[in-house]
């Protein structure tokens, strides 16, 4: 093997990507394997899934792993980590990852006056905590200057009734980044938020996708007319990733099509 060959292999950069067998994880995992980003994304449930996307990577000349994770459930980061830590020796020969996107999430629709405690404790686990706790159990793999974006949502910016619970929760998130991207910058690790508008996936039962009177509705608020697709959201998330963007830390980046402006 050439010295320039092993040079390639050797500074690949390797990303972990939550929930990634569907939606926006997916097609975000789809998007670095493009640009010659090794994947680790994580399922809960839906292994079938995850690993076609896995096969789909690997047809397109990248590497990728699936491993069981609920990010709802913290107690389960420290055996996640070892996984992942056992993973990169076995699979890349390395210690460290490069990227982690914590993208795993549930939408559960609901008035203020509707939302049980414990829905409301479901999407502290999972969205909150889950994204601080899993970070905080991953740090000792992710490399000095590495990346990691938090996935919030438009409704931090402006208010749909219905989701007063998922939204706090992502506003909790761009809090959070920002705390992360300060006390983590002397590692220089850059943390930023991409926050999706509404997008045709089957997030929340795919009301957006499925229910033509509220996709259009939205398409008549947005400046480019139409519903965002899982192909946006992934493709700046890559992108974000690249090291075009280096210089871009603490961020709350809205990728939405200019919805409500």
């Amino acid at each position: 093997m050439s010295t320039s060959t092993t040079q390639q292999i050797t500074t690949k950069k390797i990303a972990i990507v939550t929930g990634g067998s569907r939606g926006l994880g997916k097609n975000t995992a789809l998007h670095l394997a493009r640009k010659g980003v090794d994947v680790i994304i994580t399922y809960r449930s839906q292994q079938a899934e995850a690993e076609a996307v896995v096969t789909e990577i690997a047809a397109l000349g990248g590497k990728a792993l699936a491993l069981q994770l609920d990010v709802g459930n913290s107690k389960s980061f420290g055996d996640f980590a070892a996984q992942v830590q056992a993973a990169l020796a076995t699979h890349w020969q390395r210690e460290k990852f490069d990227h982690l996107v914590n993208n795993a999430g549930i939408g559960i629709y609901g008035g203020i006056a509707d939302t049980t405690e414990a829905q409301f404790d479901e999407l502290v686990n999972i969205h909150l905590k889950g994204t601080f706790f899993l970070t905080q159990a991953l740090l000792p793999l992710i490399a000095d200057g590495g990346r990691i974006v938090n996935i919030s949502s438009g409704l931090t910016r402006f208010a749909f009734p219905g989701f007063a619970a998922y939204a706090s929760m992502k506003g909790a998130i761009e809090v959070l980044s920002h705390y992360m991207a300060k006390e983590l910058g002397a590692r220089g690790i850059t943390v930023n938020v991409v926050a999706p508008g509404a997008i045709e996936t089957d997030f929340g039962g795919g009301q957006v996708r499925d229910n033509a009177q509220m996709n259009s509705m939205i398409a008549s608020l947005t400046a480019l007319g139409r519903v965002g697709l899982p192909d946006d959201i992934g493709g700046a998330i890559s992108a974000l990733l690249s090291e075009d963007n280096r210089w871009v830390n603490g961020q709350r980046i809205e990728v939405s099509g200019g919805i409500f402006l």
